[in-house]
């Protein structure tokens, strides 16, 4: 069977001498293997196509039975050139596109889909000064919408209402903690501002005002062990680490 749906590159890597296997997320049928037979020839349809983190229209010829796919054509809508232009931008980029490869279910999800593609929109336009903030709001979103939100309100452990003001974060059990629980763990401790900017965060918002370098090195930190803890099982995830190393 022929699908075409809107898709964008995850990953890509060399398969023999002259193909190509691509993992797709679609918009109509999840997340997607498929070979791209001849793509390194040099009359290749696909030619530079097929690029990480481009968006476009795939022409899969799907068959259930098969876990690889035969991609027929990848025609480019865009592939958002400033991001390669710019080493933050591309590394929140390829740490969003991780986390989709590694953590989305394979059905159909037309939500992570277009928050994938808004998400990489705003990373390409952004001001540079804004670069930082849109990240942590992007990544944040996109583990809240697969599935892996931290608590915020109520204590990750007993379910108490967590009082408004400073608060304890604990990576272990997924979120803010009430005083009682607190009192029996090692939570790091977040000041009144910091956990608004997390909260909002967490929502989507990049309107968080300026983060000097330590304290958004520090919101990078924390969304990236709690990726690690409640997500990755604790597996290495090389573009989410490259993406916390940057300054």
């Amino acid at each position: 069977m022929l699908v075409s749906t809107p898709a964008i590159v995850l990953h890509s890597f060399k398969y023999g001498d002259t193909s190509k296997i691509v993992r797709l997320l679609t918009r109509e049928h999840g997340v997607q293997s498929a070979i791209a037979k001849g793509a390194f020839r040099a009359k290749s349809q696909f030619g530079a196509r097929l690029q990480s983190l481009s968006q476009g229209v795939a022409q899969i010829y799907v068959k259930q039975t098969r876990d690889l796919q035969t991609l027929g054509a990848f025609d480019v809508t865009d592939q958002r050139s400033t991001l390669a232009d710019d080493v933050r931008r591309y590394a929140a980029a390829a740490a969003l596109a991780e986390l989709v490869l590694r953590l989305a279910p394979e059905e159909r999800n037309p939500h992570v889909f277009d928050l994938l593609s808004e998400s990489l929109d705003r990373l390409a336009t952004a001001p540079d000064e804004t670069i930082g903030a849109i990240a942590l709001a992007a990544l944040w979103q996109m583990i809240a919408t697969l599935g892996f939100s931290p608590s915020l309100d109520d204590c990750a452990r007993d379910g108490r209402p967590v009082p408004a003001g400073a608060a304890r974060f604990s990576v272990a059990d997924g979120g803010f903690l009430c005083q009682g629980c607190a009192a029996q763990s090692e939570a790091s401790k977040l000041p009144a501002d910091d956990r608004e900017v997390l909260v909002r965060l967490v929502n989507g918002s990049a309107e968080v005002g300026p983060l000097s370098p330590r304290r958004e090195a520090a919101h990078r930190r924390l969304l990236a062990r709690f990726v690690r803890r409640h997500a990755s099982e604790d597996r290495e995830l090389g573009a989410l680490a490259f993406w916390e190393e940057q300054s």
